[in-house]
């Protein structure tokens, strides 16, 4: 049987999903193996290293450098606080002293006789890496951080901005054409994870954020109303670390684009339960989607299951997703995947897939396309 590979989104019913929780650097790892947890656990901690000062203690002193530790008050390794001297002069006859206070809380870390200058290390920055799903803790990495295993509802979008967010599942829109408006966004959704059908306005989105709403789940969203909302263009780097409250996951493309039936259903079917979704995305190499996660208890899950990390290559009868015009965001099944090169109207000879959309079978090239991965 003919078979391709082509990245793709997954809408899972149910699978084991399989999540890495790492420090930024090594630290101490808080839970052991098996331990089941909840999305607040703290599952690993470490210290940052603090911001450093430098201060230019013989500028200020109007020293030669090479005198600086003669004149300072507080030593290597000592803390100072912010306001504190550190260095004085001897003045004349015990008068006119010139001194140099701390700018801010910290510790000596350096005084240099070269350069006359004095390095001042602000306290360590406290980082803890919680949970963000229910599941038990299937490996730990010593020092490092934690593998979570938890089985249930895996769902990927297209795109997203805002980092993790967590809240019980809320559909608000009555089917996946209709928008989500400002009338519809009240106090009410505040810390839920809100779920529409094609379209979120920036009104809309910014009423979100301004009611606390955890995270927004749409089928389409104004790229250019991006700017708006970020403050600055968006290019290719990674999403995720932007400072908002509320999460926004886009799971068709720019525009208005009715959300997918199978995930708009899936969606509706855990309607009211706790999901934990992240927007961080990257497109280029090392492809990150934004997802939504569902933890389901022993007695919610139906059958059998399959890894969400494992991915599977189109091959007649996948279900894909059409990602350039014209037939951009139209979902079909594949019929063939044809094995000889097929020439296009730019005169490139590329490698086709033969896609059912509309009771009409029409040839698109595999790089055009995405596999909608479900269960």
């Amino acid at each position: 049987m003919a078979h391709a590979y082509t990245p793709g989104l997954k809408v899972l019913h149910e699978t084991i999903i399989n999540k890495e929780r790492r420090l930024p650097l090594k630290g101490t790892v808080t839970v052991e193996k098996g331990k089941v947890v909840t999305p607040d656990d703290i599952v690993a901690k470490t210290d940052l290293p603090g911001n450093v000062q430098m201060v230019n203690v013989a500028n200020q002193l109007n020293i030669d450098a090479e005198d600086v530790n003669d004149a300072m008050i507080a030593k290597e390794g000592t803390a100072v606080a912010k306001g504190e001297m550190i260095a004085e002069t001897k003045g004349l006859f015990g008068l006119f002293k010139t001194n140099v206070t701390a700018p801010v809380d910290g510790t000596i870390e350096v005084i240099s006789d070269t350069t006359g200058q004095v390095v001042i290390r602000e306290a360590p920055i406290p980082v803890e890496i919680d949970a963000y799903m229910s599941g038990s803790i299937k490996e730990v990495i010593p020092e490092e951080g934690v593998v979570i295993e938890s089985e249930g509802v895996f769902i990927q979008g297209i795109f997203g901005i805002g980092g993790e967010s967590r809240g019980d599942l809320e559909v608000i829109s009555d089917n996946r054409e209709e928008e989500i408006t400002e009338e519809m966004i009240t106090s009410k959704l505040a810390g839920k994870i809100i779920v529409g059908g094609s379209f979120i306005s920036l009104d809309a989105y910014k009423k979100a954020i301004q009611m606390k709403v955890a995270g927004v789940v749409v089928g389409g969203f104004n790229y250019f109303d991006l700017e708006d909302i970020l403050g600055y263009t968006l290019g290719v780097a990674i999403t995720g670390s932007e400072d908002l409250v509320t999460s926004l996951i886009v799971t068709e493309g720019y525009g208005k684009i009715r959300m997918g039936s199978q995930t708009f259903d899936l969606l509706k079917e855990h309607h009211g339960k706790f999901a934990s979704v992240n927007g961080a995305t990257q497109i280029r190499a090392g492809v990150i989607r934004p997802e939504i996660v569902i933890p389901l208890t022993k007695d919610q899950l139906k059958g059998d299951h399959k890894d969400a990390n494992a991915s599977e290559g189109i091959q007649a009868g996948s279900l894909v997703r059409v990602i350039r015009a014209p037939y951009f965001g139209r979902m079909g099944k594949v019929v063939d995947l044809p094995s000889e090169l097929r020439k296009m109207e730019s005169e490139t000879m590329v490698r086709v897939a033969i896609i059912e959309i509309d009771n009409k079978n029409v040839e698109i090239p595999r790089a055009n396309l995405e596999m909608v991965e479900t269960d």
